[in-house]
């Protein structure tokens, strides 16, 4: 049996949230200790409750800030079980040596159905006709209702999710445009181009599928609004603070825009608990929804696999493919020999000092990557086994060094 330099039961993981029991039970096979809670945690209640824990998963609600990660000081990594990874305090969380990963393509299907369903409604008035119904009121009209097939949709951001409405959409019979801010391969009959006012100018419906970042905050202002065609909709399953919904009511109050689907909001509930009271609520032919575009019980399971397995390569052989703050390393694990990894500060010499302490310490290398970016160096060795411990101790004692661990 093979010795461990840390038991598996004391690796602590915590994951918050709710997320799916998949990632609980197949972590809890690896013979890690596993704890879980339904809703999101405070940064106080996370020092206090989850300072210890060498492992942190969340979604969305969940802040890791740079007071957490300066107080967690058994932390090694963060898995967001969601697309988006705003949450975490990246740089921080880099320079303090803990990995973050997230989940890019498991709920990509589930999004991209939800996009489909909200344009058919939006172009039925289907929303209305419901209420209405609830009502008592038996409305049948087909005046301003419309079949997708022949329209032009138009997508801003051709990612994951972008892309893959595209494909449903066309099986649709629509026309697809898209606008990115790098060159992205079309698929089939899709069309890239090159100007966004040109796409809002061009599509019946325009969807957006960007990361929260400072150029997409309110990408889609009175401005951008403006210039989208007259009686077209606008759907938002990315992040609240893209679009100004201040104007986008004023474009629908004044007819300019059709109809609209909202599924994310600069302020968000909490919880389940929480009351949510927005000026669109009652706004005609507007769809909102409280952000469950990648809520289906296949995306969140395949979510939950997707990043408990990066967590399980972590910690089990250093492996840092899918990380969206590391540099990226995936090796095998030798079975002869014991394998030491090391985090520093991306400065000249590094690595010259590392080999001079295995050279002074008369170790043989079986094995040796190293990968940097801008701040930091992620260095895999695989050595003898009768000098590794001093080895680690060595290196760790590094100016540079920010973190060293070593596996059996």
């Amino acid at each position: 049996m093979q010795k461990l330099s840390y038991p598996k039961s004391q690796i602590k993981i915590f994951l918050t949230e709710g997320i799916h029991p998949v990632a609980e039970a197949l972590l809890k096979s690896e013979g890690f200790h596993v704890e879980s809670a339904k809703s999101a945690l405070s940064e106080e209640e996370l020092i206090k409750k989850v300072g210890d824990f060498h492992v942190l998963g969340i979604r969305s609600k969940t802040q890791i800030t740079k007071n957490y990660l300066q107080a967690a000081k058994k932390l090694m990594s963060v898995g967001c079980f969601c697309i988006g990874t705003n949450q975490v305090d990246l740089l921080t969380a880099r320079d303090q040596g803990v990995v973050v990963f997230n989940a890019p393509f498991s709920n990509t299907r589930s999004v991209a159905e939800m996009m489909m369903c909200e344009i058919i409604m939006l172009s039925r008035k289907l929303a209305d006709k419901n209420r209405e119904m609830h009502l008592g009121d038996w409305v049948k009209s087909a005046s301003g209702c419309y079949e997708v097939r022949g329209k032009t949709l138009g997508i801003i951001g051709y990612g994951h999710i972008g892309s893959q409405v595209s494909v449903l959409a066309e099986s649709f019979g629509m026309k697809v445009i898209y606008y990115d801010i790098i060159n992205k391969m079309p698929i089939g009959n899709s069309r890239q181009i090159s100007k966004l006012e040109d796409l809002l100018s061009m599509a019946d419906f325009v969807t957006l599928h960007v990361p929260e970042t400072p150029q997409t905050k309110n990408m889609m202002g009175e401005q951008e609004i403006s210039k989208i065609k007259k009686g077209s909709y606008l759907l938002n399953a990315s992040r609240g603070s893209v679009v100004d919904l201040k104007a986008l009511k004023e474009a629908l109050v004044e007819k300019q825009l059709a109809g609209a689907a909202l599924d994310v909001f600069p302020e968000e509930p909490e919880s389940n608990i929480g009351k949510f009271k927005h000026d669109l609520q009652g706004v005609p032919n507007v769809i909102l929804t409280p952000h469950i575009g990648g809520s289906t019980e296949e995306a969140q399971e395949n979510i939950g696999i997707e990043v408990a397995q990066s967590f399980v390569k972590f910690i089990n052989n250093g492996s840092t493919t899918a990380s969206v703050n590391f540099p990226q390393v995936d090796l095998p694990v030798k079975q002869d020999g014991h394998r030491i990894l090391n985090v520093h500060k991306n400065v000249p010499g590094v690595l010259k000092e590392i080999n001079r302490i295995i050279s002074d310490l008369g170790a043989n290398i079986s094995g040796q990557y190293l990968a940097t970016d801008s701040q930091i160096g992620y260095l895999i060795v695989d050595l003898d086994k009768q000098v590794s411990d001093k080895v680690k101790e060595e290196i760790g004692k590094l100016p540079t060094s920010i973190r060293t661990r070593i596996l059996y």
